[in-house]
């Protein structure tokens, strides 16, 4: 007669062995480096790595078994990105290190074409939006968050600076231009960029009526062009309409001066699908993590941050993370 063995149980060695298993892959491997400063769609990742949808699925879904990716919702479609290691969990240091290892990785040249690609589309669309719909633009933002419901937030974190009268600011994607008339009586000299002349011909025509002497318009991309750094670079509500936003700070990151500061204001993550039409929305919104994940990338440390809960059902966060000075990058060293 056999004795009936007890089946044993290993959750926690379970754990684990997931996270290993997920490991094991090379392009699971590269999924997680393509998420480092991005997320991606199931079919923007299935482009990205020339496979079907239901591959890129399955391994997707090892990885968020493994709690190396987290998923949201945008509409009908599912964006996937890094999940952020939790040091007091079991796996954590683990997860840490091989994230660690990850961006060391360099993605095949195949691939980091296609993330242009995927990149381009989204741009592309974003262009298109504010190319038709221009003259109904400050309509349309109201619909979810207009500047007065964030305006009087950003002055508080601007005040709380407590910046010489000789500073500077840039104010990147100034929209009908609302802000500056703010920023001119702040600052000594206030650039602000558009790459839509459309937009920008909005923006001094707000300029002209104020009399802002001491603002320079240009048409440029923040991202690409040269633009001069400035003590305090300010971005509105622009950040969900960029094609990648992890990319774009660290880009914005290089404009702001030594001991000065970027100041951020962008909805939180939310699912209100409708606002990629009414409101050309590549993004909806961010997790508050996201943009501090991408700050450190960046270089930035975090400083103070408010939250707005809007009647609407949004959230607005408007961050202020500082680029250290010289002198304590030097004692860091």
């Amino acid at each position: 007669m056999s004795l009936r063995v007890p089946q044993l149980r290993f959750e926690a060695s379970d754990q684990l062995a997931a996270l290993c298993k997920a490991a094991g892959d090379p392009l699971r491997l590269n999924v997680l480096r393509a998420l480092a400063n991005d997320s991606f769609g199931v079919l923007e990742l299935a482009q990205i790595f020339a496979i079907g949808q239901s591959g890129i699925s399955h391994h997707l879904k090892v990885l968020a078994q493994a709690g190396l990716v987290a998923t949201r919702r945008e509409g009908n479609a599912i964006f996937y990105r890094r999940a952020l290691p939790r040091a007091e969990s079991l796996g954590g240091s683990l997860h840490a290190t091989l994230l660690e290892e990850v961006d060391r990785l360099a993605l095949p040249d195949e691939v980091r074409q296609r993330i242009e690609g995927v990149h381009g589309q989204r741009s592309a669309a974003s262009e298109d939006y504010f190319a038709r719909m221009a003259g109904s633009f400050q309509a349309r933002q109201d619909l979810i968050a207009g500047l007065p419901q964030y305006h009087d937030a950003v002055l508080a974190l601007l005040d709380a600076l407590q910046l010489p009268s000789t500073a500077t600011a840039l104010e990147v994607g100034p929209g009908d231009g609302g802000f500056l008339p703010v920023l001119a009586g702040r600052f000594r000299q206030v650039v602000a960029v558009d790459n839509s002349p459309a937009m920008l011909q909005l923006a001094r025509a707000c300029c002209e009526r104020a009399g802002l002497a001491n603002v320079e318009l240009r048409l440029a991309d923040a991202l690409q062009d040269d633009c001069p750094a400035a003590d305090c670079v300010v971005v509105n509500m622009v950040l969900h309409h960029l094609a990648a936003p992890g990319d774009a700070l660290r880009q914005l990151a290089r404009l702001v001066k030594a001991g000065g500061s970027l100041l951020i204001t962008e909805l939180c993550s939310h699912n209100q699908s409708w606002a990629r039409e009414a409101c050309g929305d590549l993004w909806l919104g961010f997790e508050q993590d996201d943009l501090a994940r991408w700050a450190d990338a960046a270089g930035l440390t975090p400083g103070e941050s408010l939250y707005i809960g809007l009647k609407n059902g949004f959230q607005i966060q408007v961050r202020q993370f500082a680029k250290p000075a010289d002198d304590d990058r030097l004692t860091h060293r």
